[in-house]
This record gives C-alpha cells, sequence and structure tokens, in this order.
C-alpha cells in the first residue's frame, strides 16, 4: 500500500501509473482474503458475524475518507491554492500513504490466529493467544473444540481447493459462487468508482457530484454499523434477502429516472465553446433538436463535435443539457448503497469465514475471493461500454434484474449460519 501510494504520487508515465496502481491491488486484493479468516478464526460464534463485518465498515470508512479527501482537493485546487491541475490528482492518490503505514504499525500488535497454531502443531504458543480472546475457562473449551476437530480431519484424506468441486461439497460450491458473483454483479463497484460521473450525467454539475459522492460514503458507513449491530440478531440469510430487494427497487429507481430524462442543446451547452467558433457553430446545428435517451444524444453530439472533444467535453456537455429530476437518481444510487451496505457489503465476508472447512478454509476464501474480484473487474470494465452503447436505463435495470436473480438464488440454497460453532456448520454443510 504505502509503496503503491508514493509511485502513485510520483509517477512520470501512464505505465508508471498503472503498475503502481496494481501493487495496491494486489495489496487489497490480500488484505481482503485474510482478514475474514483470521477474524472468523478468532471470534467466539456469537460474535463472529459482528467482528467479521468490522472489515467491511473499515472498507466503506475507507471510501468514505477518500471521497471526502478528493472533495477538499478539488476545493483547494480551485480555489487557487498550491495545488494545480497537473498535481492535484497526485495528492489524491498520494494521501494512502497515511493510512497505509498506520496499518503497517498497528499489525505488530495482532497475535497469531491460535487455530492456525494449532493445525501447526504449536498447541503451546496456542493457548496464551486463546486466553487473551475468550477468558481462562473459554480458553479450555476452544482449545479442546479444535484439537476434537484436528483429530477428527487427520483420519481424513488431505484435502485441497479440489474437494469444493467434489459432490460432498456442492452446496457450499454453490453457495459460495452465488455470494461472490452476486456481491459484485448487482453493480457496487460500478456506483462506487463511477459515482461522481453518475451524478454529473443526472445534470448538478462536477461540485455538485463530488458532494454528494460524500453522502455515498456516509450512507454507506451508516448502513454497515447497522449491518454490525443486526446480523447476529437477525440472522446472516435475512439481511441478504432484504438488502437484495433493495438493491432491485434501488436500481429500479435509478433507470426510470434516467428512462425520463430529455437531452437537448441549450445556451450553456454552447457557451462552453465561446472560444472555439467552429465547434460552437456545429453544436448550434442541433439546437433545436430534443432526444429521448443519452445514447441518441452522445451519438450525435460526437459524430457532429469529434471524438477526443467530446470526450474531454463528456460531462460538462451532459450536465448541460440534460433535463431531469436528479434527485431521483440521488435517492436510487443512496438507497443502493444502503442496501448494500447492510446486507452483501459485509455478510459475504462473514459466510465466507463460516462456511469452509477447516482445513481449505485459507484456500477456499482465496478462491472465492478471486471469483469475486474477477466479476469486479468484468463489472467495472463492462460499465463504460454500457453506458455508451445501452444508456443509463438499460445499464442500471440490468444490475436490478441481478438483484433479483440473487434474490431468488440466495432464498433457495442459503441456510442460516448464526450463532453456530465453525466445527458444527462443516458437520452440517458437508454430506457425508
Amino acid at each position: 500500500y504505502i509503496i503503491s501510494a508514493v509511485l502513485s504520487a510520483l509517477a512520470t508515465t501512464y505505465e508508471m501509473l498503472v503498475m503502481a496502481r496494481m501493487l495496491g491491488g494486489m495489496a487489497f486484493g490480500a488484505a481482503l482474503i485474510l482478514a475474514p479468516l483470521y477474524i472468523g478464526e478468532t471470534t467466539p460464534a456469537k460474535l463472529r458475524g459482528r467482528m467479521v463485518s468490522i472489515q467491511q465498515l473499515n472498507i466503506v470508512l475507507g471510501f468514505s475518507v477518500s471521497y471526502f479527501s478528493n472533495y477538499l482537493f478539488l476545493n483547494a485546487y480551485q480555489n487557487g491554492n498550491f495545488l494545480t491541475e497537473e498535481n492535484v490528482w497526485r495528492w489524491m492518490l498520494g494521501i494512502e500513504a497515511v493510512p497505509a503505514i498506520l496499518y503497517f504499525v498497528f499489525l505488530f500488535f495482532v497475535p497469531k490466529s491460535p487455530r492456525w497454531l494449532m493445525y501447526q502443531g504449536k498447541v503451546e504458543e496456542a493457548v496464551p493467544t486463546l486466553k487473551r480472546l475468550f477468558g481462562s475457562e473459554r480458553a479450555e473449551k476452544e482449545k479442546a473444540v479444535i484439537e476434537h476437530q484436528i483429530k477428527s480431519e487427520s483420519q481424513k484424506a488431505k484435502l485441497g481447493i479440489g474437494f469444493l468441486f467434489k459432490p460432498e461439497a456442492r452446496l457450499i460450491l454453490i453457495i459460495g459462487l452465488v455470494l461472490a458473483v452476486t456481491q459484485q454483479i448487482t453493480g457496487v463497484n460500478a456506483i462506487f468508482f463511477y459515482a461522481t460521473t453518475i451524478f454529473e450525467q443526472s445534470g448538478v454539475g462536477t461540485n455538485a457530484a463530488f458532494s454528494q459522492a460524500i453522502y455515498v460514503g456516509l450512507i454507506n458507513v451508516v448502513f454497515t454499523i447497522l449491518a454490525i449491530l443486526f446480523i447476529d440478531k437477525l440472522g446472516r440469510k435475512p439481511l441478504l434477502l432484504i438488502g437484495l430487494l433493495g438493491i432491485a427497487i434501488s436500481m429500479g429507481m435509478t433507470s426510470y429516472g434516467f428512462y425520463k430524462a430529455t437531452y437537448s442543446i441549450t445556451n450553456e451547452t454552447l457557451a462552453l465553446f465561446d472560444e472555439n467558433a467552429e465547434v460552437k457553430d456545429k453544436l448550434t446545428t442541433l439546437r433545436e433538436l430534443d432526444f429521448a435517451n443519452d445514447v441518441a444524444f452522445k451519438k450525435e453530439v460526437r459524430s457532429t463535435i469529434g471524438n477526443q472533444l467530446f470526450s474531454k467535453y463528456e460531462s460538462e456537455i451532459l450536465f448541460s443539457s440534460v433535463d431531469m429530476n436528479p434527485y431521483i437518481v440521488l435517492f436510487g444510487i443512496l438507497g443502493f448503497v444502503a442496501s448494500f451496505a447492510f446486507s452483501l457489503g459485509p455478510v459475504m465476508w462473514v459466510l465466507f469465514s463460516e462456511i469452509f472447512p477447516a482445513k481449505i478454509r485459507g484456500a477456499a476464501i482465496a478462491f472465492f475471493g478471486f471469483i469475486n474480484s474477477l466479476t469486479s473487474t468484468l463489472v467495472q470494465f463492462l460499465f463504460p461500454w454500457e453506458l455508451t452503447n445501452l444508456g443509463n436505463t438499460a445499464s442500471y435495470l440490468v444490475f436490478s434484474g441481478f438483484a433479483i436473480l440473487g434474490f431468488l438464488m440466495i432464498a433457495k440454497w442459503l441456510p442460516e449460519t448464526k450463532g453456530r460453532s465453525l466445527e458444527q456448520l462443516e458437520k452440517d454443510l458437508i454430506r457425508s
């Protein structure tokens, strides 16, 4: 994280910047997999859901802080302080080094997982940690349960990641795939990473778009906290079903908001090109035309002024030309964020820390984490293409449809895991 932040801020070429961001992505991927595995192994069953969810809380806090810091940097640049158009983005990326350094320091205070230590035969090292985590009396019970599990597994054939594809593991394979894919295919990272672009295209302008992105971060934090409070009371499955229903409705609302939008070249649009008479004259030929959707409008403007100018001014042209109710989109996006934060965000990682056998838990979380990240990557790459070729209305309607599909699959296949020990869950979910 630290190296990625520093290299991103100091990047001298496009390739250097991409490599620096990829390094940060590798760090994030590793932490994303290891954290729920570790927390699940060091937490009592009655608190496990709440504690694993704290990882998601930290992630959304990070999102919120990044939105807020970007907004502050943007304001500082616009107010003529030390920031310029050439360096403001460097500060936005380089500031990551501060929390990264704190993260590095605090990791030295984290003890090793007692379950992992006992599986490595380091019982004497595991016992003090168990006592720190559970207290002396509870530590003995936990130690006995883990020893029994180790003894039981030692009598079985060694498990590998291939175990997931055996008939007896079919249920956890289905659950893992459904959770990993559904969490991302409903559009979360498309919404988070393109939040300012979405708000700009609803006609609120650049500054308002950045400020509304802060609302996204705050809603994310609040509803993640609510998920932490309720996950061990209501259970994992109810939270998922409530959240997916909310996502479907919210994405449907966002789609409807853009469906009702119309587009036309306005005086404000023409004013963008006051210093380029040729382009302004070309746009003036579209002055009397009204467009019922963003796809047709963008296609016509692009063909009129050329790809290069349209790419440079796309956001400004859209927010100055659109006629719609931006609050429908705002409430739709905020509703999506609230629903995701209350369900798929934290609950997937809680379930990943619970449903896999101890012998392959680390490998299984890594495998499904990879599926999750791969789905996320595909969604992020496809989202700009969707906006260009399908338009806003269809793009958000697709996310709504995937949420409904995820709701039906989770309702059918996912059992409730609340309050059950890892060893009990393994016994119940793996068919003999």
